[in-house]
């Protein structure tokens, strides 16, 4: 059989197993990265690990996330991280220093190594031929203690790209017209893996783009090969050491086969509030803008600025848009000031923001109420900018910025500027934001007052009982479980805090109904909990007594946080049956020793209705024992 390249460097760090897809294996882990939003959350859980260093050869903690400081809390989190990173053998990245998955790419990612992160666009460095893939933090807990990660084998989508792009468009229309072709679940239970002629005439950074966006897709991963391109990037960084050859074998074998020719890529928008919700720009252009943003891990690298850069000089921002630019790194800021870029955006009118993931995850620049605002994000999920009426666009720096200039949205085909980057000869090296372990003492870990024990499920009872608290629909996002804005992030490591909010875009009163039925049982539709690693999704139900999560389908991060939380995550044999049951209606499910075993058979009974419905069995060996013993935490702390 002809291998992939995801295929041969999953054979490659295979520790147990087969290559099967649909089956569980333990590969080994090279490299995590964690970033504040969902790491002190992953160091509360390595700390009840009680291991003295990490077991991977590289381990990054990033701040990035909340660094709007508002008051004590996220200080006091970022002091717990820096003291916990001290103790272990974490490398430290210090605010300021960038956006984890733009930092990672210019200093640590290396081909074919495995890299794990807290964060569902950790694949961002698939652009450079690693196999990297976003988790919940429990399992980036275990994978530093252990050094290994459990997985179900995905299939392979192979991606072939033909031709070259214009000056006008990146990486981001790319994605786009494949996320409109696929839409957020075409790449469920896939690593989408780039090949072709047309990958040799993209950019690291490009590629990088792509593999971000990937998550969108609902992929476990995206990869290009390791070639010429790469090198000639990581040379550039001071890391040519670093480089190695990769590539699929010729006429590999793959499950699903896109081709895609980039020269027919044309500016794309992904329109509210989703991000297949894909169209030509030229199609819906002259929607009036009040707000554009450009940056976040999809769109900050050095090639993305200079291409804004080069569009603003000797223009203006429009009167009635407020443009908002976050260099992706300190690296990429440092450069901007020395060749005069930077100057150039402040002479426009742009507004500079710290090298941080700020609007994106809601972190400030929320914009006005019933506001329009462009932005080079990877999501537009309702409510997510911090204000729930506005109209959020996705779409690539250059037309982004050509519409903040325009005052409407705009299709950048018709600037007439070359917008061709030219390649630096050294990005530099710049190490200043980054604490590394050697350097400093081991100190006592700083446990802030905001920071709360880690919910720990119980063991599994024989027989479920309960109410079904909420009927979601469709596409239910992490953002919708457990909301993410300014006010909020704060209190990532207060789950009682966080419980509050929960389901806060879909209902005001999920707090409540949990208190008053003692917990139960969730309705989900198709895709449910798609969208950001945070396990806080899974650990805020759990909090509230939540004992199962029933649906048609799950987001693959998602449904691993719910088994590692101790919470049971239903698939319907028949989906119809969704229709037939309410909010509010009774629910048991007997047998549950044996039945969620691989050939036992669940049956769920509506006590209201007095019916009843049959529930697939997709569970390996390893999870039904994490689900009797309440959770990963609870089956990992003897092994270690």
């Amino acid at each position: 059989m002809k291998k992939s390249l995801a295929m041969k460097i999953l054979e490659n760090k295979l520790v147990s197993g087969n290559l099967i897809a649909g089956e569980e294996i333990t590969i080994k882990i090279d490299q995590t990265l964690t970033q504040d939003s969902t790491g002190t959350m992953v160091y509360l859980q390595l700390l009840k690990l009680d291991v003295d260093k990490v077991k991977t050869s590289k381990s990054v903690a990033y701040i990035d996330h909340n660094t709007l400081q508002q008051g004590f809390e996220n200080a006091d989190d970022h002091e717990f991280i820096k003291t916990v990173a001290a103790r272990h053998n974490i490398i430290f990245s210090k605010a300021g220093g960038g956006i984890c998955h733009q930092v990672h790419l210019e200093n640590f990612a290396i081909p074919g190594a495995s890299l794990l992160g807290s964060d569902s666009h950790t694949p961002t460095c698939g652009g450079l031929g690693a196999l990297a893939i976003g988790a919940g933090g429990l399992d980036v807990a275990v994978a530093m203690a252990k050094g290994e990660y459990n997985l179900i084998v995905p299939k392979i989508y192979s991606i072939k790209l033909t031709g070259e792009l214009s000056d006008k468009v990146n990486g981001k229309d790319v994605i786009l017209t494949i996320l409109q072709k696929l839409t957020v679940k075409g790449g469920v239970g896939y690593i989408m893996e780039y090949s072709g002629d047309g990958v040799k005439n993209l950019s690291v950074t490009d590629r990088a783009t792509i593999c971000n966006m990937g998550a969108e897709l609902g992929a476990t991963t995206s990869i290009f090969p390791s070639d010429e391109r790469t090198l000639d990037y990581l040379i550039k960084q001071g890391r040519e050491e670093d480089f190695f050859p990769l590539c699929a074998d010729k006429n590999a074998d793959y499950d699903e086969i896109l081709e895609l020719n980039l020269s027919e890529i044309v500016p794309m928008v992904a329109l509210p509030h989703s991000p297949d919700n894909v169209k030509k720009i030229s199609e819906v252009q002259g929607i009036k803008v009040d707000q554009v943003a450009i940056g976040s891990c999809t769109n900050s690298s050095y090639e993305d600025m200079m291409k804004v850069a080069k569009i603003l000089e000797g223009n203006k921002v429009h009167p009635d848009v407020s443009l908002v630019i976050s260099p992706g790194s300190a690296k990429v800021l440092n450069l901007l000031v020395e060749n005069g870029a930077l100057n150039t955006m402040i002479k426009s009118g742009a507004r500079i923001l710290e090298s941080a993931c700020g609007p994106c995850i809601g972190m400030g620049q929320a914009p006005k109420a019933g506001g329009v605002s462009l932005r080079t994000f990877n999501r537009n999920f309702k409510g997510r900018s911090g204000t729930m009426d506005a109209e959020v666009y996705l779409l690539s720096p250059q037309a982004a910025v050509y519409s903040a200039i325009s005052g409407v949205l705009s299709d950048p085909s018709n600037i007439e500027k070359d917008l061709t980057v030219k390649e630096l000869e050294s990005y530099g090296r710049l190490d200043s934001y980054f604490i590394f372990p050697e350097d400093i003492n081991k100190p006592e870990v700083a446990m802030g007052k905001n920071i709360k024990e880690v919910p720990i499920g119980r063991a599994l009872e024989k027989t479920l009982r309960g109410t079904i608290l909420l009927k979601t629909g469709d596409n239910v996002t992490t953002d919708d479980i457990c909301p993410s804005n300014a006010k909020l992030l704060p209190f990532r490591s207060n789950v009682p805090e966080l419980s509050k909010y929960a389901f806060q875009t879909l209902t005001d009163d999920f707090k409540d109904i949990s208190e008053k039925y003692n917990g139960g049982f969730i309705l989900g539709g198709n895709n449910y909990g798609q969208g950001s690693s945070r396990e806080h999704a899974a650990l805020v139900p759990l909090y509230l007594g939540v004992k199962a999560v029933i649906a048609k389908s799950f987001a693959r991060i998602h449904k691993s946080n719910l088994i590692n939380s101790g919470i049971l995550p239903l698939t319907f044999k028949k989906p119809s049956d969704y229709d037939g049951i309410d909010r509010f209606d009774e629910l048991e499910i007997e047998g549950l020793e044996g039945g969620l075993s691989m050939n036992g058979k669940l049956i769920v009974k509506n006590l209201t209705k007095n019916t009843q419905f049959e529930i697939v069995q997709n569970f390996s060996e390893r999870e039904v024992e994490v689900l009797k013993l309440g959770g990963y935490l609870n089956y990992v702390k003897g092994q270690v």
